[in-house]
């Protein structure tokens, strides 16, 4: 260790959900996808997905604190980073034994560093680790979609496409809360639009593949002030760009976006809207995310439905 660094005992991790379905998708079986992530890990010296760049983030111990370390953590505090896990020096020293390889979240043994200039939070008392990981790995989106949505004109309407995901249905709750007028939900099947619609997050929930941006144009009909991108699939940048209105505002936060594609398509579809990259630290983005979650049943319903289905055999 540096003097500005802090030494954590690693008890899990969670992927972003971009990287999980392609490792899901490329390698098939879940022995065969958790040997591809200690083969990252391995290789790296990180968990940074080759294909999406992406990593996620870890829960762990507060084993050693350098000298001069600004994070104000102490040893033993049990904290969650807020930094991605392709930035975070880590090591596995249990082969992932104790994986499934069939949820975003791994349990695993090992040890990280997190430098001066990372972030962690130390974890509440009153939400089970699971479900506390799962905010804090998604608390940039709800945060800076508040901070869009106000700085938009009152009573804008809003579209979360992935509305129905973890960073989607926290960012319908934000856009409701920071006064958006018309909030719509995009959600791939009939299943999950009737989950969202029994949780009460948005006005409207409509059906569309959001790889699909005429089906997305059509489903969500008159376009919207304010787009959210929380998809974790590729290709759905067009769509937003078209549900868009001119003058708008689209948040990708997707890990899957390509920003080429995003600005290329905006500018072939001769659309005048203003895109921002969704980069997960806002100031104050984990206490926003939490007292959210605390203070909407209908997001804590989907969080803790989602954690039901990834336990089920």
């Amino acid at each position: 260790m540096w003097p500005d660094e802090v030494l954590i005992d690693v008890e899990r991790l969670n992927l972003d959900a971009a990287s999980f379905r392609q490792l899901r998708e490329e390698h098939g079986s879940p022995d065969a996808v958790r040997r591809a992530v200690a083969g990252i890990v391995e290789e790296r010296g990180k968990m940074h997905n080759p294909v999406t760049g992406s990593g996620g983030m870890l829960l762990g111990t507060v084993r050693s604190v350098g000298s001069e370390s600004p994070l104000g953590l102490t040893v033993g505090d049990r904290v969650a980073t807020l930094v991605s896990l392709t930035l975070t020096p880590l090591r596995i020293d249990d082969g992932l034994a104790d994986w499934s390889g069939e949820s975003e979240q791994v349990p695993c043994r090992g040890t990280a560093i997190l430098f001066g200039r990372s972030i962690a939070a130390v974890l509440p008392t009153d939400l089970p680790d699971e479900l506390a990981l799962s905010v804090f790995d998604v608390c940039g989106a709800p945060a800076l979609t508040d901070r869009v949505v106000r700085e938009a004109r009152s009573g804008s309407s809003v579209l979360v496409l992935g509305g129905g995901g973890k960073s989607g249905s926290l960012s319908l709750a934000s856009a409701r809360r920071a006064g958006a007028g018309r909030l719509v939900a995009l959600v791939p099947t009939e299943s999950e639009a009737a989950a969202v619609r029994a949780a009460g997050l948005a006005d409207e929930v409509v059906v569309a593949d959001a790889r699909n941006p005429v089906a997305v144009a059509e489903a969500v009909g008159t376009p919207v002030d304010v787009t959210i991108v929380c998809v974790d699939v590729p290709g759905c940048e067009h769509g937003a760009v078209l549900a868009t209105a001119d003058g708008g505002t689209i948040v990708f936060f997707s890990m899957a976006t390509s920003f080429s594609a995003a600005a290329l398509g905006a500018e072939g579809l001769a659309a005048d809207v203003r895109m921002i990259v969704g980069n997960g630290f806002v100031p104050g983005h984990a206490d926003f995310a939490l007292d959210l979650f605390r203070a909407t049943p209908g997001v804590r319903e989907l969080f803790e439905q989602r954690e039901r289905q990834t336990a089920t055999p």
